[in-house]
């Protein structure tokens, strides 16, 4: 799973509690420029020397920034998770023969998305998506940005082309959510189903009309 740097770090930090919650492993990147985001949403400050301290920080928190015991289990095992320096291009996710199901991109920036959309390879999270496309494994980018200029649009038509799943984190309101943390659960779940990861972070659609909030 890689952070880039746009607004939605409460995204990343659902949907790396829900993969966790379901029993996965997972690699995480956490680009230069995202820590600055996580900063300024959240007061944390991500530091490699202390990532594990920071990540469970950062995964204690709602998604005003603030802690939020109605959303999170405190007591969430880290144990699953390898953290990356994002300049380390001799990591294990920078090569193909490394085992990996997929990877993530929560929240994607635009920068994020033109980088893995030319093969820029500039930092370990844009090395690691280009990686997992060349070896055909599945690919979420879930881009957080509006408006989109044509620009953008190009390249994410590029990546849709490449197989990769383009998963806009824009929140449904069908749901019932009552709640800031459903609607950026919702866009969370959206992702794993994408990623075919199983979980219980939104009220599905059954062609019935009502309400209704977390399952």
């Amino acid at each position: 799973m890689g952070v880039s740097g746009a607004s939605g770090t409460p995204y990343a930090a659902a949907v790396l509690r829900a993969l966790l919650t379901a029993g996965e492993s997972v690699d995480l990147v956490v680009s230069r420029a995202s820590r600055l985001t996580l900063l300024d949403e959240t007061g944390i400050a991500f530091r490699d020397a202390h990532w594990r301290d920071d990540l469970r920080e950062w995964l204690s928190r709602g998604a005003d920034g603030k802690p939020d015991t109605f959303t999170v289990d405190l007591d969430l095992d880290l144990d699953g998770v390898r953290h990356w320096a994002a300049g380390d291009l001799a990591a294990g996710p920078s090569s193909g023969s490394y085992p990996s199901k997929g990877m993530l991109i929560v929240p994607a920036s635009t920068a994020c998305v033109a980088g893995v959309a030319l093969g820029l390879s500039k930092d370990l999270l844009q090395r690691s998506a280009s990686v997992t496309l060349k070896e055909g494994r599945p690919l979420v980018v879930a881009v957080r940005e509006t408006p989109l200029n044509g620009q953008t649009l190009r390249h994410l038509v590029t990546l849709d082309d490449a197989g990769a799943a383009v998963v806009p984190a824009s929140p449904a309101f069908y749901a019932g959510a009552t709640h800031i943390q459903d609607l950026v659960d919702f866009v969370a779940g959206r992702v794993l189903d994408a990623a075919g990861v199983e979980h219980r972070l939104y009220r599905r659609w059954k062609g019935e009309l009502g309400g209704g909030s977390r399952p």
